[in-house]
């Protein structure tokens, strides 16, 4: 019998939560890859460091428009909500979040000024060798042997490009060295959100996040950099879009999926994204695609699908009710 019920489950729509952490990450991912693309269209006209200090402080105002409105909706709806108490090791936390953020960002921006799109990405993106040596060091996190045969499979195929990088070009050596130095700090960054995320909403957290990047880097750009803004609207619009694609959309998002997701998978996620990276460089800056790129991208693929079938790759039910915090959405 057919029903014509207008309303539809999230069970009869198969959006279990996992699934909507999945399609979260997906989304978030798509919307990374675009910064890479952005930062160099960005570096046209400002340094790196301004690049990288306007995606910061737009995505804090951004921010804290959303945070004024959410709240205002609040009061006009008389719903009450328990305040967030903000202990010593939660400040140390949201700290850590917007240094490491910060961090990484610039490296990156350093990076992109001296290798290609397709490499410093690629490196930047050996983040999850860094989340899982630093997650069973400091955090005592545990993955199953499918999970890190799936991460050496991926981690191979990230190899396979940054050795051809080496191999065929020396000038390009200290550009993939920065972006390696950021895949360290970008190892760590899953990490600590997931430690938020038991306690605080992405938009919290990412709130926080912006807010530290464009204090640290304030000083560092009153210092280094001739123009601080673009001056122009094509630049302006760069500008815009890194901080509401990539830090807002992409982060965010990235940051959503992190209450049910565990953080060494999101983490080896992130070798996806050279992938659409580089074909965004191909068509805006021309760079060649060859051999080497297309098979070490086969190998990621590969690598990825393996760990999405470990048990190391979802968090248990557990896990997902205590990563419910305040705020949570």
């Amino acid at each position: 019998m057919i029903k014509t019920k207008l309303k539809f489950p999230q069970e009869q729509l198969f959006l279990t939560p996992t699934t909507v952490a999945l399609i979260s990450l997906v989304a978030g991912l798509v919307a990374l890859s675009f910064s890479p693309i952005l930062i160099r269209l960005s570096e046209v006209e400002l340094g790196p460091n301004a690049t990288i200090f306007n995606r910061f402080w737009i995505s804090t105002v951004a921010f804290a428009l959303w945070n004024g409105v959410t709240s205002a909706q609040k009061r006009l709806s008389h719903s009450e909500s328990k305040p967030q108490v903000y202990t010593i090791r939660l400040l140390l936390l949201l700290l850590g979040v917007g240094f490491v953020m910060f961090a990484t960002l610039i490296l990156w921006a350093w990076s992109l000024n001296q290798t290609s799109v397709a490499s410093s990405t690629l490196m930047h993106n050996l983040a999850p060798l860094f989340t899982v040596l630093a997650g069973w060091l400091i955090w005592g996190k545990r993955f199953d042997s499918r999970f890190l045969m799936g991460m050496f499979v991926a981690m191979l195929g990230a190899c396979i490009l940054a050795y051809h990088d080496f191999s065929s070009a020396a000038d390009k050596f200290q550009g993939d060295i920065l972006a390696l130095l950021s895949a360290g700090f970008l190892g760590l960054y899953p990490l600590i959100v997931e430690e938020l995320r038991t306690q605080l909403s992405p938009i919290v957290i990412m709130t926080w996040c912006s807010a530290i990047g464009t204090l640290l880097l304030l000083p560092i750009v009153l210092l280094t950099e001739d123009r601080i803004f673009p001056c122009s609207l094509s630049g302006w619009l760069t500008v815009i879009s890194l901080a509401l694609v990539c830090q807002i959309l992409g982060l965010g998002l990235y940051a959503y999926c992190l209450n049910k997701l565990s953080s060494g998978f999101v983490s080896l996620c992130d070798l996806f994204v050279p992938v659409l990276s580089t074909q965004g460089a191909w068509v805006i800056f021309s760079e060649r695609i060859n051999g080497a790129t297309l098979i070490s991208f086969i190998v990621i693929v590969l690598g990825v699908y393996v760990t999405s079938s470990s048990q190391s790759a979802i968090k248990s039910e557990v896990e997902s009710v205590e990563g419910l915090g305040i705020g949570d959405s």
